[in-house]
């Protein structure tokens, strides 16, 4: 995926660098990093500039350490030519998911791989300057861990629970998060760690890591993320769409038929998230007799078989399938994810949503479509918010900044 297709506009107040008339050295390393070494012939002619100049931007990416030679090219003639590819553990990314009560933490290279990382109970409700100073600081004792320098550190990308405008990287009234509305994510953080921080909403980091994981050729993918509360992420054509204002994929509070007008956290009555998240499940199984407090109890009762637990999944899944088969026919997705805490519990929840799916939705719209639980599983977050911050860093633009920092 590209910059655009990650982060968008110029992300959080990060003014892009002028654009040049001849390619920088940051077309370049677009080109490279694709893993294949190429020469310097063959970086000229897939650019179009001139030898010298291809030699200039090749001597500065050297310098910067974001390439580096990878042998050497068979001779046409005279001595053999020095391929040079990407090297993804010159920089590392910070990759916070943040969620309801928990947050995951995770220090990557540029290809997102990851080399470090630390979970802990987290409650997002203790408010923005606690959240963010307990990531800024693990972040810099993961930094420590895999000895790594903070100046290695190519910038900082954060998942949060709720709706967030992602040119800013502002939380839009989320119902989880007091204290959040409008809070200056990027501001704060960066100021503590003096780079550049992206902010998305978790859904669509998730999506952006499950994307890059296990499915990076597929042009329509849809994420579901089920577990305190319900949310979708949605890629097309490569690109996360978020909507007019950021709040596609908001699909835990449209009504379904089962909600019997109860009533859920954003004021309405029969919203999915009001019977088929992980509270709501958890709710109703204590209402019957089975203790449990949130979505991590209902899936310890499904692993240890707790029939009230597993019907109650495959009924959420079938609530959940409701709402993804209008939206089968109205996007035609190649691929619907589950992930999130519930899907852990097993295939209950995956078989309830594919039942529906499959019985409402047009058969040209299902015929080639995959109905799949997360491949990433706990690590599509943390991905995605890696992902999300190496696309932008190194987009053109941002890495000829980034290399003429370093070269000053």
């Amino acid at each position: 995926m590209t910059e655009d297709a990650l982060t968008g506009p110029a992300a959080h107040g990060l003014r892009a660098a002028p654009t040049t008339t001849a390619p920088g050295a940051g077309t370049l390393l677009r080109l490279l990093r694709d893993g294949r070494p190429r020469t310097r012939s063959e970086l000229a002619g897939a650019t179009g500039l001139a030898r010298s100049t291809v030699t200039q931007r090749v001597d500065a990416l050297l310098a910067s350490g974001l390439i580096g030679p990878a042998g050497e090219a068979v001779s046409t003639g005279g001595r053999p030519p020095t391929t040079f590819s990407f090297r993804p553990r010159a920089r590392v990314a910070l990759a916070a998911d943040l969620g309801a009560t928990h947050a995951r933490l995770a220090l990557t290279d540029m290809a997102a791989e990851v080399l470090a990382e630390e979970r802990a109970d987290l409650d997002i409700a203790l408010g923005p300057e606690h959240v963010l100073d307990w990531v800024v600081e693990r972040g810099r004792a993961l930094l420590a861990r895999a000895g790594r320098d903070v100046s290695e550190l190519l910038g900082l990308g954060i998942g949060l629970p709720g709706p967030v405008q992602h040119s800013t990287g502002r939380a839009v009234n989320p119902p989880i998060m007091p204290g959040w509305d409008g809070f200056d994510v990027p501001g704060y953080a960066g100021e503590r760690l003096a780079v550049p921080v992206l902010v998305d909403n978790d859904v669509n980091i998730m999506a952006i890591g499950e994307h890059r994981t296990a499915w990076p050729t597929a042009s329509h993918l849809m994420f579901v993320k089920v577990a305190t509360g319900i949310g979708c992420g949605i890629v097309s054509e490569g690109r996360v769409y978020r909507g007019a204002q950021g709040a596609a994929g908001d699909m835990g509070h449209i009504h379904v038929p089962s909600g019997e007008e109860k009533p859920c956290r954003c004021g309405n009555t029969g919203c999915l998230e009001a019977v088929a998240s992980g509270a709501a499940l958890a709710e109703a199984l204590t209402a019957e007799g089975v203790p449990a407090h949130g979505a991590r109890d209902v899936v310890e009762l499904a692993r240890h078989g707790s029939v009230p637990a597993l019907r109650a999944l495959r009924q959420a899944g079938r609530d959940i399938g409701e709402v993804l088969a209008a939206s089968v026919n109205m996007f035609n997705p190649s691929v619907i994810v589950i992930g999130g805490a519930l899907a852990l519990a097993g295939d209950h929840l995956l078989a309830g949503v594919r039942e529906v799916i499959y019985q409402r939705s047009l058969p040209l719209a299902t015929e080639h479509l995959n109905i799949v639980s997360s491949a990433a599983a706990e690590s599509a977050g943390v991905v995605g918010a890696a992902v999300m911050v190496v696309e932008h860093c190194l987009s053109p633009d941002q890495a000829d900044r980034l290399i003429a920092a370093g070269a000053g």
